[in-house]
C-alpha cells in the first residue's frame, strides 16, 4: 500500500479506513500516513495527537494527513499542529475526489457535514487482520445527547438501501466470510428498520453462518429484530446496550430517550426470547450533577440488566456540547467511580465465565490462538488454529478475563 492508516474509536472507522486506502490509492496518494480520529472523548483526542507527533518523528519525510469525528468536529487545531499536512472532513475522506483534493493547496479540506443527506454502501472486502467483516448500513445520528459530539462529526442519520446492504453481505461470503458485523453511528435507527434488514439478510444470504450486531439504542429496537433475535440462531446473541447511566434523573438531563425501567425490561424480554444472551454496556461515570446515590443506581443497573461485558467512560466534556455547561463533577470523584464501574463489571464478568466452564461453544477462531463464542467471549485455544474456522470446543476454565478451551 502507498499510505498507512493509523485507526482510533469504533468499528465504523475501522471499516472506512479499508476505503479511505482504496480511495487514496485511486487518487494516487503516495508515501503518506493517515490518522483517522475519534472524537469521543478529550483522552481520544489526546492519543490522535500523540499519534501525530510520534508519526512525524517516525516518518519525516511523509505527508500526514488526519481525518475522522476529531478533524471534522475541530479541523482547525489539527491544521494548527506543525506535523499535520492536511486536515480531511469525515465525507470527504471516503471519495477519490477528496483525496485528489489534496493536491489542492488548501490545508483543511472539510465540508459541511449536516448537509450530507445519504450514505453509500464501499464495496471492501475482508478488512486485514480482523476475522469478521464489517458492514456499514447507516451514518450519522438525529439525536443530540447532551454529552455527544458525534453528531457533529458524523452528520444527521442516514442508512444504505437495504438491497445494496444484502448484495453486500452476499459478496462477503461469497468471498469467505463466516461471520458479518453490522456497523454504524447508530444502527436502530436504519430506515425501513433494523430488523427488517436483519431477517432479508439472514432470508436472502442462506450461506451466512454468523451476523452480529454492533452497539444498539435498546428504545429503538423493533419487533422484528427481536423476532429475529428469538427464531434465527444465527443472529448471535450479543447485544451491546448503549445505556449511558442508570438514574432516571441523569438519564433525563443527558437527554437519553429511555428510563431505567426501560432497559431493565428490554433485557429482561430479549432473555426470556433468548436465554443464551449476553449483554454488554457503555456507562458514562461523573456525568454532571451526578451523586453518589445516583452513580449507585448505575452500579446497581449492571445486577439489574445482567451485563457481563463493560464499557466506561469517565466523564469529560466535549466542546459545543450541552454538558459541557452543567455543573461538572470533581475529577478525582468521577476517576473513582470509573474505577468502581470497571470492579463491579470484572465481577460480572468473572460470574458470567464461572457459568460458562463445562459447557461446550461453536466459536470463530481469530490470530494468535483466540476465539469468540457466539455471545462474544474471547476463548484461549490449546493450539493456534487457521483465522476463520469455526470449532466445537469444550470450556475447561477462564483466567477472568477469557475461556479457556479444554
Amino acid at each position: 500500500m502507498s499510505i498507512d492508516v493509523v485507526t482510533f474509536g469504533c468499528r465504523l472507522n475501522i471499516t472506512e479506513s479499508e476505503v479511505i486506502r482504496g480511495k487514496a490509492d485511486v487518487a494516487g496518494v503516495a508515501d503518506a500516513v493517515v490518522i483517522n480520529t475519534c472524537a469521543v472523548t478529550a483522552e481520544a483526542v489526546r492519543q490522535a495527537r500523540q499519534a501525530i507527533r510520534r508519526l512525524r518523528r517516525e516518518r519525516p519525510d511523509a505527508k500526514i494527513v488526519v481525518t475522522g469525528c476529531a478533524a471534522q468536529t475541530d479541523p482547525r487545531s489539527f491544521a494548527g499542529m506543525p506535523e499535520v499536512d492536511r486536515v480531511l472532513g469525515n465525507e470527504e475522506k471516503l471519495s477519490a475526489a477528496g483525496w485528489a483534493a489534496l493536491d489542492a493547496g488548501e490545508k483543511i479540506i472539510v465540508g459541511d457535514i449536516m448537509a450530507v443527506r445519504q450514505t453509500a454502501l464501499h464495496r471492501i472486502g475482508r478488512i486485514e487482520g480482523h476475522t469478521r467483516a464489517f458492514l456499514q448500513v447507516q451514518n450519522g445520528c438525529d439525536h443530540r445527547c447532551t454529552f455527544c459530539i458525534i453528531p457533529f462529526g458524523r452528520g444527521n442519520s442516514r442508512s444504505a438501501p437495504v438491497g445494496d446492504v444484502v448484495a453486500q453481505a452476499r459478496r462477503l461470503v461469497e468471498s469467505g466470510a463466516r461471520e458479518i458485523v453490522l456497523t454504524g453511528v447508530d444502527i436502530t435507527s436504519y430506515a425501513p428498520g433494523l430488523g427488517l434488514l436483519v431477517k432479508r439478510i439472514l432470508n436472502d444470504v442462506p450461506g451466512l453462518e454468523r451476523l452480529r450486531l454492533s452497539s444498539i439504542d435498546s428504545v429503538e429496537a423493533d419487533t422484528d429484530l427481536l423476532d429475529a433475535l428469538g427464531n434465527d440462531a444465527r443472529l448471535m446473541p450479543h447485544l451491546h446496550l448503549s445505556l449511558q447511566a442508570g438514574d432516571d434523573m441523569i438519564l433525563k438531563r443527558m437527554k437519553r430517550r429511555h428510563s431505567r425501567a426501560d432497559a431493565i425490561a428490554f433485557c429482561a424480554s430479549v432473555r426470556r426470547l433468548r436465554p443464551d444472551v449476553a449483554f454488554g454496556g457503555d456507562i458514562i461515570a461523573g456525568f454532571p450533577t451526578e451523586t453518589e446515590d445516583m452513580f449507585r443506581r448505575s452500579l446497581d443497573l449492571i445486577d439489574e440488566c445482567g451485563l457481563t461485558q463493560l464499557h466506561v467512560f469517565p466523564f469529560s466534556p466535549r466542546p459545543g456540547t450541552s454538558a459541557e455547561r452543567m455543573p461538572q463533577v470533581a475529577g478525582d470523584v468521577i476517576k473513582d467511580r470509573a474505577r468502581r464501574l470497571r470492579g463491579k463489571g470484572e465481577a460480572a464478568l468473572r460470574r458470567y465465565l464461572d457459568g460458562e466452564v463445562g459447557a461446550r461453544r461453536r466459536v470463530l477462531t481469530e490470530r494468535g490462538g483466540l476465539a469468540r463464542t457466539p455471545q462474544f467471549t474471547p476463548v484461549r485455544l490449546t493450539a493456534p488454529v487457521e483465522p476463520g474456522v469455526i470449532l466445537d470446543i469444550a470450556v475447561a476454565s477462564h483466567d477472568g478475563r477469557q475461556l479457556l478451551a479444554a
